[in-house]
């Protein structure tokens, strides 16, 4: 799939004209492999392999009246901000005195409310590309698309509410 044209295409059907998004250079296989070594992964779930091949995450921008283009925040991150955020979830020692483990996640995104969106992993392999919501409050992991396709599509659509 080509992940810019996809999302582009999205955007393009969105009443809200002030929305676009930048895409970074393609990541290094040396930056795909510092991830599943990080994690102890077997592969990467084949999509956001993929999508980190033609794009190191996504930026999600506002055109601002009289200031211009202004990032407010990212629709999938970089590999780096992956690898940083797991490990500060799966390591923090006082996250393992509130949350259950976030071993079985690989978070790849946020809601900008301090919720995460992940996809689950067992034993180094994805076999199922659903991905979930964790919520900060509650600790609760809710299913919110079949594939990464599907959750960008409803996260940029509004049909996934957290």
């Amino acid at each position: 799939m080509n992940w810019k044209d996809h999302i582009t295409k999205i955007n393009s059907n969105s009443a809200d004209k002030t929305i676009s998004f930048g895409f970074n250079s393609p990541t290094t296989d040396l930056l795909l492999e510092d991830l599943k070594l990080e994690f102890n992964l077997d592969e990467l779930p084949s999509e956001l392999e993929e999508l980190y091949r033609q794009t190191n995450g996504i930026e999600h921008k506002m055109t601002v009246d009289n200031i211009g283009e202004l990032t407010i925040g990212e629709l999938i991150w970089t590999v780096e901000r992956t690898i940083e955020t797991n490990k500060e979830y799966r390591n923090y020692k006082e996250f393992k005195d509130l949350y259950m483990s976030f071993e079985q996640l690989l978070f790849f995104s946020d809601a900008g409310n301090g919720d995460l969106f992940g996809i689950v992993t067992l034993n180094g392999k994805f076999d199922h590309h659903d991905i979930f919501s964790w919520n900060h409050e509650d600790d609760s992991r809710n299913w919110v698309a079949p594939n990464l396709a599907k959750f960008i599509e409803w996260w940029l659509d509004g049909k996934i509410n957290v």
